[in-house]
């Protein structure tokens, strides 16, 4: 087990039981033109050190949640529900 990663649901979890699905992207407003789309499907920041992150409890609750992530540490300093309000 290399980290613990505290699920909003279950509480602290060895990082094994979770899969991440990346770092969190902006959606372009309105109809993007290709340059934009291409943007948000194919490029990512890949910072060293704070990253808002997508993670899915997958051998537990099966909830997704978000998660900000110091990339050089694996130091989690924050998780949280996705505001449903914002989806889609």
């Amino acid at each position: 087990m290399s980290f613990l990663l505290p699920c909003p649901y279950c509480g602290p979890r060895p990082v094994d039981e979770f899969a991440c699905f990346g770092e969190v992207t902006n959606r372009p407003n309105g109809p993007p033109t290709l340059a934009e789309l291409t943007e948000y499907v194919y490029f990512r920041d890949n910072v060293a050190g704070l990253q808002r992150e997508w993670w899915q409890h997958r051998a537990g609750c099966a909830e997704w949640f978000l998660a900000t992530r110091d990339t050089r540490t694996n130091a989690v300093s924050d998780v949280s529900v996705p505001d449903a309000a914002r989806a889609g």
